[in-house]
């Protein structure tokens, strides 16, 4: 997930580590899908495919956390121009509208890739970018708050969101619409709101500790980051090994509040190695950051290409080396969409500067 909101530009020395953060879930992503789609069925037990599924069912929780990040940024600028509620409220909503309708189209463009072999039913699909569009409006309220109070109430809306997905999930849904259903109740083949917005709440408050912070104590905040980051991990592995629940019911991988801070935990560590990385190691160019900076377009492309018609003669027949060799290959070809596109403003002067040095020289008679 996936895919990122608008973000403020990731020039800027102490934000460029969000998009090297994700450029690696978009790494994490393509090779998932890949092994997913490609890999023949005797070899799906084999550790190295086992092990690229466990750790892809990471790219959407991180995607929906550094949204959730960025969107703080949005709130954290209608603060500083003294926006009224109405134009706070008007604002988030934008940034909401803008990610439903690229969810609409995504999954209208997926379905008419594939007429006449898919149901129209595909369209109405909840996506990555539905969750996202949905999870920015529902957070809306924390846009009228300062940042302190933004930053408790984003991290205490998370938390509700992960606690309340077991009572969601097993609830009776009888008589409502599948539509309803599908955009709240947890599922293990789509993004509804139960647990998936918890992360986007949780990115809202780590943005809101960024902005609360200076330059300087940038740092310090990245090993806070990961110290919480093994905590989180840690104790909620262990909490959620003990014999006894709080709820009658419950599953580890479709609506755990366990897994979600599993989950989290995880993306903070991430977030401060792409911090330290970014300010200590490598602060020039670095594809990993490229990939990040076009991830929606990535996710995009990559889906139809791995999904969709293109490659279908290979799907489900490849061994694992043939695998491992593909996924290299769909994403060192996305590297290079991606530098394509945020280049091109300069490859068109350079097109034209060629083409104007290379044009033959007019004639007097001409």
């Amino acid at each position: 997930m996936p895919p990122s909101a608008p973000r403020p530009h990731s020039s800027a020395p102490r934000l460029g580590f969000l998009d090297w953060a994700r450029g690696v879930a978009a790494i994490i992503m393509l090779q998932g899908h890949v092994f997913d789609s490609f890999t023949q069925g005797d070899q799906r037990q084999q550790s190295v495919f086992v092990l690229s599924q466990f750790i892809g069912g990471m790219p959407p929780a991180i995607f929906l956390f550094l949204t959730g990040v960025t969107l703080s940024f949005l709130m954290d600028s209608q603060e500083r121009r003294e926006l009224g509620a109405w134009e706070k409220l008007k604002g988030i909503a934008f940034r909401s509208r803008y990610l439903l309708l690229l969810a609409v189209l995504f999954r209208v463009q997926l379905w008419l890739f594939a007429y006449p072999n898919a149901p129209w039913t595909d369209m109405l699909k909840v996506d990555i970018l539905n969750c996202m569009g949905l999870s920015v409006l529902l957070l809306s309220p924390l846009g009228l708050l300062g940042r302190v109070g933004r930053m408790k109430w984003s991290l205490m809306m998370g938390a509700v969101l992960a606690l309340a997905s077991p009572l969601i999930a097993h609830a009776d849904w009888t008589g409502v619409p599948d539509l309803v259903r599908n955009h709240l109740v947890p599922s293990t083949t789509a993004f509804p709101l139960f647990p998936w917005a918890a992360f986007l709440a949780f990115g809202v408050g780590t943005g809101t500790m960024i902005r609360l912070v200076s330059t300087r104590d940038m740092g310090r905040l990245a090993q806070w980051w990961a110290l919480a980051g093994i905590v989180l991990v840690f104790g909620s592995q262990y909490l959620s090994s003990l014999p006894y629940s709080l709820y009658p019911k419950s599953e580890f991988w479709l609506d755990s509040p366990w897994l979600v801070l599993i989950k989290l935990g995880l993306a903070l560590l991430l977030l401060a190695i792409a911090y330290l990385w970014n300010a200590h190691v490598s602060a020039g160019w670095s594809w990993v950051r490229q990939l990040g900076t076009t991830s929606l377009l990535i996710y995009w492309v990559h889906t139809e290409l791995v999904y969709g018609r293109w490659l279908y003669e290979l799907r489900g027949h490849l061994n694992m080396a043939q695998t491992a060799m593909l996924a290299f290959t769909v994403i060192l070809s996305m590297l290079g969409l991606s530098a394509l596109v945020t280049n091109w403003a300069t490859i068109r002067v350079w097109i034209a500067e060629r083409g104007v040095e290379f044009s033959p020289t007019p004639t007097e008679g001409d």
